[in-house]
């Protein structure tokens, strides 16, 4: 049976690198799209067995007709770069051109949608109206949503997720999320590829046209900071409080965290709408995930060196 080809494109992303990685380990060919080669995670694909790179922008149609020339499978994740609705419509339109037999989209909710008077996320939104247009087009889809990311967690101060080192050695991080809010999270570079590759492998018979909650985990702030605690050894503390943008950033995403600071911090909104709730998709998908303990145990540290800090030593 010949070697099936698995299109992914941003594929530096911590979703898509972490698909390119297992899918390629366990035989599959991967036709990854990356804007650049210039990156540590290109490089690293780039010297991966079964991987092939595909460079170029995907405002240019040949490009994207190219990465589904005779493939098969397909793990898309759009990003908020350029038209996010042009891009991800014309990467379907072409994907049921070229007759693929499983397209599975890495989407999120609109929680306007639900007329409870919450704020759509802009960076969210913009999913699901891909998402509806794949669904319209009839091509053989699944959906993703994914949690929080555990390593989004940083003691830089980028906002809404910096674990800030305080002065006594112990760690703070500052959100506008109720404690006791229940939240879902991924460990997407660990995760997202084995999950993925199990949707690939039930099949459209199984997943055709579902939504998939992709977080393992369910935890408040305040139990989420308990974990990490216990990874570093060292005491982790929450504190409600209004996103601070000490940084520099993109004038998208500072709408973005308005609307995070309404539709979670004063309204207190379920992550995922009314309709999804985990972990119970995805542990019967993967059980081997990487929780946020032990992602504070055996990651964090790493990454944290890796940006030039020192409090681990």
């Amino acid at each position: 049976m010949p070697t099936k080809i698995i299109v992914t494109v941003n594929s530096t992303g911590r979703q898509a690198a972490s698909v390119a990685r297992v899918a390629s380990a366990v035989g599959y060919h991967v036709r990854a799209h990356i804007s650049s080669t210039d990156s540590i995670v290109a490089r690293e694909l780039q010297g991966l067995d079964n991987v092939t790179l595909i460079e170029g922008s995907l405002n240019d149609q040949r490009v994207i007709d190219g990465l589904f020339k005779k493939a098969h499978l397909a793990f898309i994740n759009t990003m908020s770069w350029g038209d996010e609705v042009a891009i991800g419509k014309a990467l379907a339109r072409a994907a049921r051109k070229a007759g693929i037999q499983h397209y599975i989209y890495s989407s999120m909710p609109d929680h306007a949608i639900y007329g409870m008077g919450w704020p759509s996320l802009p960076h969210w939104s913009v999913k699901f109206t891909v998402e509806n247009y794949i669904r319209q087009i009839g091509l053989p889809a699944t959906f993703v949503y994914a949690g929080i990311y555990n390593n989004n967690f940083t003691s830089l101060p980028y906002p809404l997720f910096c674990m800030e080192l305080q002065g006594d050695g112990n760690f703070e991080w500052r959100a506008p999320f109720h404690p006791d809010l229940a939240l879902p999270w991924l460990d997407a570079e660990h995760d997202v590829g084995p999950a993925v590759l199990q949707i690939f492998k039930d099949g459209p018979r199984k997943w055709l046209g579902h939504r998939i909650a992709l977080a393992f985990e369910v935890l408040s702030p305040r139990q989420a900071c308990e974990a990490f605690s216990r990874g570093l050894g060292r005491p982790v503390r929450y504190v409600r409080a209004p996103i601070e943008i000490k940084v520099p950033v993109p004038d998208g995403y500072r709408e973005q965290l308005d609307r995070i600071q309404i539709l979670f911090g004063e309204f207190d909104a379920p992550y995922y709408g009314l309709e999804l709730h985990a972990p119970d998709d995805a542990l019967q998908l993967w059980e081997g995930y990487r929780g946020i303990e032990e992602y504070a145990r055996e990651v964090f540290p790493v990454e944290e060196a890796a940006n030039g800090l020192t409090w681990m030593k």
